[in-house]
C-alpha cells in the first residue's frame, strides 16, 4: 500500500503479510474496519464495491490481475466501480486523465497501458500535455482528451470522487471500499487475496441486511 504524509509527500511501505484468517475470524478493527459515518454510493439497488487507486502505484499494479479476476466472477448484485486516488498534486494528473478518457469512452484503449507506463515503468507522466501526447500514441485524440481534462463533468466527479475518499478517511492504496460502509486493504487482511475475500466475507453481510 502507498500511504500520504501531508499533503504532497508519500511513503511507499512493503508489507510483510501474514496467513489470512478464514472466514469466521474476519474481525472489524483487525481484517477490515467500519466506517464511523457511511459514505454515498450509487442508488441503483446494488452493492457497490470500489477500489481507491493510483495508477502510479505499485501495489496497486500488483493488485490489478487480483481483483479483475475477481470481478469476473462477482455477483449480479454487486458493481464495481474503479475510484483513482488525488492524495496528493502529483497524483491528481492521473486521477483526472482516469476520468477524462471515462467521459471519452477511450478508457479501455490506455487503462493497462497507464498502469503499465507509471507503475511499472515510473515513467514521468505529470502534466496534461505529456498524458495527451500518451494518449494519443494509444490511438486517442489528445486535443479532445485535453478538453476534457478540464471540463465541468470531469472537475465534477474529481470533487466527488476525492469527498468520498476523505469521508471514508482513507490514506493509502489500494483500499477497497464496500457500499460506503467498510474499507479493507491487503495490510489488514493479510494479502493481496484475503482482501477479496473480505470483501466478499462484506457483501454478502450487506446482502443479508438487506
Amino acid at each position: 500500500m502507498i500511504r500520504t504524509l501531508g499533503a504532497a509527500t508519500f511513503l511507499a511501505a512493503m508489507f510483510a503479510f501474514g496467513a489470512p484468517a478464514s472466514a469466521e475470524t474476519w474481525e472489524e478493527g483487525t481484517h477490515y474496519q467500519k466506517l464511523d459515518t457511511p459514505v454515498r454510493t450509487d442508488d441503483n439497488g446494488k452493492i457497490e464495491v470500489a477500489e481507491v487507486f493510483w495508477y502510479g502505484c505499485p501495489h496497486c499494479y500488483n493488485f490489478k490481475p487480483v481483483v479483475e479476476a475477481w470481478e469476473e466472477d462477482m455477483a449480479d448484485d454487486v458493481e464495481f466501480v474503479m475510484m483513482p486516488a488525488a492524495l496528493g498534486r502529483s497524483w491528481e494528473p492521473h486521477a483526472r486523465a482516469y476520468y477524462a478518457l471515462d467521459a471519452m469512452g477511450e478508457l479501455h484503449k490506455v487503462h493497462d497501458a497507464l498502469f503499465d507506463a507509471l507503475a511499472g515503468e515510473r515513467r514521468q507522466l505529470n502534466t496534461p500535455e505529456a498524458l495527451a501526447d500518451f494518449v494519443a500514441g494509444h490511438g486517442v485524440d489528445g486535443e479532445a482528451f485535453l478538453k476534457n481534462y478540464q471540463s465541468f463533468g470531469v472537475n465534477a466527479r474529481m470533487q466527488q470522487a476525492q469527498s468520498k475518499i476523505r469521508g471514508a478517511r482513507i490514506t493509502g492504496v489500494p483500499t477497497m471500499l464496500v457500499n460506503g460502509k467498510y474499507k479493507v486493504s491487503a495490510s489488514m487482511a493479510g494479502s493481496h487475496e484475503a482482501a477479496l475475500d473480505v470483501v466478499d466475507y462484506l457483501v454478502a453481510k450487506e446482502r443479508e441486511a438487506e
